[in-house]
C-alpha cells in the first residue's frame, strides 16, 4: 500500500518520529531517525554537503537504477526541509522562554539576526554606591574639627548669628542688675512689633535712645520729643509701645523707693530662684503660665503698661527667671550651674550681711557700757 511520505508533526516530541517510505526501504528511514537533532540551524554549506553525500549513497549499476525515482528524492528533501523548520521554531521557543532567565536575547526585526547580551555588564552599571545610614538620634560623631554644640531645636544652622549668640550667652542666665532688667523689660515688650532677630540687630540704638536703660534718665525723657515724627525712637517701635516705655521707667523708680531694688521685687515672686522646667521638646514650652499671669496683674496694678502675661513670660525666660532651654541643649545645664552659684552667693551675702550686724550690735553694746561705767 503505497501513499505519500509521513513527517513528523510540528507539535509532537522529538522522540516520536512517523516512518517514511523511501527507496532503499526502512533501513534508509531508520538510519534518518537515529540522527540526533542539530542544535543549531544548518548552514548553506553544509546543506549542499549533505545533499552530495545522500546522492552518494545511491549507487547506480545500470542506467534505468542510476538515479533514484524522482518522488523519493522529493520525499528526502521535504524531510529536510521539514527538520530545517522544526530546529529553527525549537530555537525561537528556547530564545522565548530564555527572557526570564538571567541572560536575554534581543532579535532584530530588520535582519533576523538573533543577539545575546549577558545581564553581567548590567549588573555592573546598576552597583549601588556605598550609603551612611543614620537611625534616629545617633550618628556618627563628627571630627574634631567640624563638632558642632546642640542647641535648642528652635536654632538652627540658618538662624541669625546675632540671635545665636543672644541664646548662647543671655537667654536663660539668671539677671539681679536692675538696669538690665529693665532692658530686658523693654525688649519683651518689643516682641510685640519685632522679631528677636531685628530687635538685636537695633540693640545699640535702642542703648542710645534710652540712656543705657537707666530708669531714672529714662523717666525724665521728653515725651514729645520721644515720639515726634522722623525722630530714631520712632523708627524703632510705635508711638504706643515708646509712650509705654517712659511710663514703666517711671513705676520701676517708685518700686526702687519701696523695695530698695528692682530685681528684689520682681524676683520675689519666684522666690528668688530660677523655675527649671526641664523640657524635651518644643511643643512643650508654653507661651505664658499661671506664673507670668500673676506678675502681669501686679505690674498693671502698679501702673506699668504693655505687660500682658506673654511679655512677662518672655522676660522671664530671657532674664533667667524660668530655665527653658530643652534638656538636650547645651546651655540648660550651664544656666541650672549658674543660677546655683548665684544663690550661693547670695547665701553667702546674707550669712556675711547677718554676722557684721552682730558684730556691729556688740560693739555698740560694748560702747554703752564703758560709757555707763565710765559715769
Amino acid at each position: 500500500m503505497s501513499g505519500g511520505p509521513r513527517v513528523r508533526s510540528m507539535n509532537v516530541a522529538d522522540s516520536e518520529v512517523r516512518p517514511v517510505l523511501g527507496p532503499a526501504g526502512n533501513k534508509t528511514m531508520r538510519s534518518l531517525s537515529a540522527r540526533k537533532p542539530a542544535s543549531k540551524p544548518l548552514s548553506k554549506a553544509e546543506k549542499a554537503t549533505e545533499d552530495d553525500e545522500e546522492v552518494k549513497a545511491f549507487p547506480s549499476s545500470n542506467g534505468a537504477a542510476s538515479s533514484p525515482p524522482s518522488h523519493s528524492v522529493s520525499a528526502s528533501s521535504v524531510l529536510r526541509r521539514h527538520e530545517q523548520l522544526l530546529h529553527s521554531n525549537l530555537s525561537l521557543n528556547a530564545s522565548c522562554s530564555s527572557d526570564a532567565s538571567t541572560d536575554s536575547f534581543h532579535s532584530r526585526a530588520s535582519t533576523g539576526r538573533i543577539t545575546r547580551s549577558s545581564s553581567t555588564a548590567r549588573r555592573r552599571s546598576y552597583t549601588s554606591k556605598p550609603r551612611v545610614i543614620v537611625s534616629g538620634d545617633v550618628s556618627e560623631p563628627p571630627p574634631d574639627g567640624l563638632k558642632t554644640k546642640r542647641r535648642c531645636a528652635w536654632v538652627t544652622p540658618n538662624t541669625d548669628p546675632s540671635y545665636i549668640a543672644f541664646h548662647d550667652e543671655e537667654w536663660g542666665v539668671p539677671v539681679h542688675n536692675d538696669k538690665k532688667l529693665f532692658e530686658l523689660l523693654v525688649l519683651s515688650g518689643a516682641l510685640a512689633e519685632l522679631t528677636w532677630p531685628t530687635i538685636l540687630s537695633k540693640r545699640h540704638i535702642f542703648r542710645e535712645v534710652f540712656a543705657d536703660f537707666d530708669p531714672i534718665a529714662v523717666a525724665k525723657l521728653n515725651e514729645k520729643k520721644l515720639t515726634a515724627p522722623g525722630s530714631v525712637a520712632s523708627s524703632l517701635i510705635s508711638e504706643l509701645k515708646l509712650r509705654a516705655i517712659i511710663e514703666n521707667a517711671r513705676q520701676v523708680s517708685k518700686v526702687i523707693d519701696e523695695f530698695g531694688s528692682f530685681e528684689e521685687y520682681i524676683w520675689s515672686f519666684v522666690n528668688h530662684k530660677p523655675i527649671v522646667s526641664r523640657f524635651r521638646y518644643p511643643r512643650q514650652v508654653p507661651v505664658k503660665t499661671p506664673k507670668a499671669d500673676v506678675i502681669s496683674k501686679d505690674l498693671v496694678r502698679r501702673g506699668f503698661r504693655s505687660v500682658g502675661p506673654t511679655v512677662i513670660y518672655s522676660f522671664m525666660q530671657v532674664a533667667g527667671m524660668t530655665n527653658d532651654h530643652l534638656i538636650s541643649c547645651f546651655r540648660f545645664q550651664d544656666c541650672v550651674t549658674a543660677a546655683e552659684v548665684k544663690e550661693e552667693e547670695i547665701t553667702t551675702g546674707g550669712a556675711e550681711e547677718k554676722k557684721s550686724n552682730v558684730i556691729e550690735s556688740e560693739l555698740s553694746r560694748a560702747i554703752d557700757e564703758l560709757s555707763f561705767s565710765s559715769e
